[in-house]
């Protein structure tokens, strides 16, 4: 076996490992046992015993990143801040401002996400918040619930964008590039596509008021003073907390791993200033931090393991001419890319997207003429797109174990309201091609 594996082309080898990796994934398993699997036994068969001495070299190398280091400390971080009770005091203060607007809440609902998402970082949290918070309110107050539950889904994976993104610091060690940098370049496109949001709910819902009726005057009592005191008073903390680890970064004075620490300090101090701070809550937030770092730590060490496997048998080199010989030139290349990234986002976690297709790709980018930074925030915000769409589609899953059984929540319902925001960031994805300082132009001032 072990010689006829060793005789057969790169191409051959490339078209087998992928080919079982697909199988294994379509067939149900954990992702990290395909493709660890795979990656193992190929590299044996290719190499002998010695292919263990090249992976391990490589996982070592991959996991002890200190870069991946703030992984565990925004996740405690996220996890920490959802457990403060912020988000719920947010709802209510934006409600009074927003609430007379048709669809006002659901605006409210892509405000906080977009807010949350520079402070959480991790999707499942975001939108089980929103969930929990917002979804009650508008489909009690006659939301159309494909529009209440679309908002819902949008807005809480912008939390995988706007930096401290999880992805961002995943990525950054994959590609080589500064993580830093990643924070910078994604912050405008975050802001870009929840502004997206926002006008395409205020134009819905001028053309179609009853999907989203106003909330009534009496629920949104109270002066203009008082309602921008209690607006303060909600996201001044959150904007320090933002300020803390995205302001140390831009200006030079932390690195994301040393912004990453100060974050989880400063949303422990708001935990216990809002009084939601205990033992309990210590340690919900340890195994949820934990559960999480331990999974992208796996998934990296199998899919470097596959990546090792894969490029000393020459698939990098398949991969390089197959693309740099594509026909219709770089944009018809990059169009290829955005399309297979879409797809696999349908059937493969994005932590095992990033660890497989990056170090795949990272080195053909220049010889495409891309900046690189741009390249990695076209590969981000298409895996947005990921987590809306079926199968895998894990916003949509969030939200219906997370919804309330007496909002009688239908798949179909969920399903149908994300569509839409799924043209939209294809609509933000072209933008970035036309205008590509939306992404670069904050990294060139750091």
């Amino acid at each position: 076996m072990t010689e006829v594996i060793s005789q057969l082309s790169p191409e051959a080898i490339t078209i087998i490992m992928f080919g079982v990796l697909a199988i294994g994934v379509l067939s149900g398993f954990p992702l990290a046992i395909p493709i660890g699997g795979v990656g193992v036994i190929v590299g044996y068969l290719l190499f002998g015993p010695s292919s263990f001495v090249l992976a391990y070299n490589r996982v070592h190398a991959q996991i002890t990143d200190y870069g991946l280091m703030a992984v565990p400390l925004f996740v405690f971080m996220g996890s920490m801040l959802e457990k403060s009770g912020i988000a719920n005091q947010m709802f209510y203060a934006l409600y009074k401002w927003f609430g007379g607007f048709r669809g006002g809440l659901a605006i409210v609902t892509i405000i906080i996400g977009t807010i949350m998402a520079a402070c959480v970082g991790i999707i499942a949290a975001s939108i089980t918040m929103l969930t929990l918070v917002a979804l009650p309110s508008m489909i009690r107050r006659g939301y159309d619930k494909s529009l209440a539950t679309g908002t819902i889904c949008a807005g809480g994976s912008l939390g995988i964008l706007i930096p401290p993104s999880i992805m961002l610091i995943v990525y950054g060690p994959a590609a080589g590039i500064s993580v830093g940098k990643l924070f910078m370049a994604a912050f405008v496109p975050g802001i870009v596509l929840s502004i997206s949001y926002i006008i395409y709910i205020s134009i819905l819902c001028h053309l179609k008021p009853h999907l989203a009726p106003a909330v009534p005057l009496e629920e949104r009592q109270g002066s203009f003073w008082e309602k921008t005191f209690l607006v303060i008073k909600v996201t001044l903390p959150t904007a320090l907390l933002i300020l803390s680890v995205l302001g140390s970064i831009y200006f030079g004075i932390a690195s994301p791993t040393e912004a990453a620490a100060v974050g989880a300090v400063v949303a422990t101090l708001l935990t216990i200033a809002y009084r939601q701070f205990n033992m309990e809550t210590l340690k919900d937030v340890c195994i949820s931090t934990i559960k999480v770092s331990c999974m992208v730590l796996l998934i990296a060490s199998c899919s470097t393991t596959f990546v090792s496997s894969f490029l000393s048998a020459g698939g990098g080199g398949v991969i390089e001419r197959l693309v740099l010989g594509f026909p219709g030139g770089r944009w018809a290349v990059l169009a290829l890319v955005m399309v297979i990234i879409f797809f696999l986002g349908m059937f493969i976690d994005w932590i095992g997207i990033i660890f497989i297709m990056v170090p795949i790709l990272a080195p053909i980018v220049p010889k495409l003429d891309f900046d690189p930074l741009w390249f990695a925030m076209m590969i981000i915000v298409n895996l947005q797109m990921s987590f809306l769409t079926p199968p895998l589609a894990q916003a949509i899953f969030f939200l219906k174990g997370a919804a309330p059984d007496e909002l009688d929540i239908k798949m179909s319902d969920i399903i149908k309201g994300v569509i839409p925001f799924i043209v939209i960031i294809t609509v933000v994805l072209i933008i970035m091609v036309a205008f590509p300082q939306i992404a670069l132009w904050l990294p060139s001032k750091m």
